[in-house]
């Protein structure tokens, strides 16, 4: 007997095939998940504490080095972090500075292991800026300026740090002012836009030795000047050269250009003819106060109360100011002098020999035999010896005999050789032609205004 059944065989539930469906795939892709992972961690972490405790030692410099190389500059974008531009003092070192502000020191030492970095970043100067850009302890940027034009960029790309040289163009810029003295040359060249520097350079290195402008300057003096001024990404970092410049003094005018031959063995300021205005000597070999006494034949000695002759200049100034070098040559005396204290006597050559008196210290390798040239610090005013104040006591000698340092002709310094004369003509002629349009400018404004 064949029996039948309405029975159907069983079947496996829906729910059970599709759980152990997804759990033959998630055992399939967990290995690939963990793998995806570990790569992000590698490839985004941007702290190099977390990668020095999955990578073995060493490896995170080694890929800092390798990465730097190939890596595409990317300059123009700058971190988001903590910013702080630090003046460095003495003694700071960086590891110093990245303690200060609580940076990774591991960082610092993975940027020093780039090539060619460790030299630019430990010698320090005091007075320079650092730039470092910093979060969480971690360092994102770091930035040295090396030269006006040079800076070294060190930032960190994801998990690595590059380091570029970045060259900053410099701007030059013309310009042209012009000032009459009302009250002091300085307040006059501020008025006319002219920093102090540029003023310092007009009186020091052009015209000092023509004219006295401690006590020469007067009323009505006027000056015109031709400079450059220097900018770096559209902003002014300084001054640069004075091309020409002119200067009016009691009604007698001083004109000056300068002049570097492409070889640079000449430099400096001549007269439109060619002749130096550097003299073989300073006016006055000290920055003093005023004149206390003249040269005078014939003055009556405020200590000994005796006439008797005052055969150079007295320049009242503070104890301790520096006394330079009137001109190049070789020290004959250095030590105590009788009535004039501690004293200094330099021969120059052609005769001619000056003499510094009252001196509180010799300046450091000053003694007999020892060569100065012009403008060397050679000691600093005191009062030793017969004085009643601080005060530096100069004369000037020619043969023996003594004349008066203040009026003296001076003798000129080398001239242009004749075989720079073409070369010299052509390149003031430009700058004396911006020099004329200034004072045109101003005489025919000046006209205008008294018409008015």
């Amino acid at each position: 007997m064949i029996e039948t059944s309405n029975r159907q065989p069983k079947k496996k539930p829906v729910g059970i095939a599709v759980r152990r469906f997804w759990w033959a795939l998630t055992g399939f892709m967990l290995p690939i998940a963990g793998g995806v992972i570990v790569f992000a961690m590698l490839r985004e972490s941007t702290n190099a504490n977390s990668l020095t405790s999955i990578l073995p030692t060493g490896t995170i410099s080694y890929m800092s080095r390798v990465l730097q190389e190939a890596a595409p500059a990317r300059f123009g974008e700058q971190p988001t972090g903590d910013v702080v531009n630090f003046v460095v003092r003495n003694n700071d070192t960086l590891e110093r500075i990245f303690r200060r502000f609580s940076i990774s020191l591991n960082d610092l030492a993975v940027i020093r292991s780039l090539p060619g970095v460790r030299e630019k970043l430990d010698a320090l100067r005091p007075g320079e800026l650092i730039s470092l850009t910093h979060s969480d302890g971690s360092l994102l940027r770091l930035g040295r300026r090396l030269s006006e034009t040079t800076t070294l960029s060190v930032t960190k790309e994801r998990a690595y740090f590059e380091s570029r040289l970045i060259e900053n163009v410099i701007e030059s810029r013309l310009i042209t002012a012009h000032g009459t003295i009302e009250t002091s040359l300085f307040a006059s060249g501020r008025a006319a836009g002219i920093s102090s520097d540029v003023i310092l350079r007009l009186a020091n290195e052009i015209f000092g030795w023509d004219i006295d402008f401690a006590l020469e300057i007067q009323p009505k003096d006027e000056f015109s000047v031709v400079y450059e001024q220097k900018y770096r990404d559209g902003i002014y970092i300084g001054d640069g050269k004075i091309l020409a410049a002119e200067f009016v003094n009691a009604g007698r005018t001083y004109r000056a250009v300068r002049y570097d031959s492409p070889e640079a063995e000449i430099s400096g300021y001549f007269t439109p003819d060619g002749r130096s205005m550097r003299k073989q000597f300073l006016r006055a070999p000290v920055d003093f106060k005023y004149i206390s006494s003249n040269f005078n034949p014939r003055r009556l000695h405020p200590v000994l109360n005796i006439t008797r002759a005052h055969q150079g200049v007295d320049y009242a100034a503070p104890t301790g100011t520096p006394i330079r070098a009137a001109g190049d040559g070789r020290v004959a005396l250095a030590g105590v002098k009788g009535g004039y204290g501690k004293a200094i006597i330099l021969e120059h050559g052609g005769s001619v020999s000056t003499l510094y008196g009252h001196l509180s210290r010799f300046a450091k390798d000053i003694r007999i035999g020892v060569r100065v040239n012009q403008g060397d610090i050679i000691g600093y005013v005191g009062s030793t010896g017969t004085a009643t104040a601080s005060h530096l006591h100069y004369e000037y000698r020619v043969n023996g005999a003594h004349k008066n340092p203040r009026t003296i002709a001076l003798p000129d310094a080398n001239p242009i050789p004749a075989a720079h004369s073409l070369a010299f003509q052509q390149s003031s002629a430009g700058w004396l032609a911006e020099l004329d349009k200034a004072s045109t400018v101003v005489s025919v404004f000046a006209k205008s205004e008294s018409r008015n």
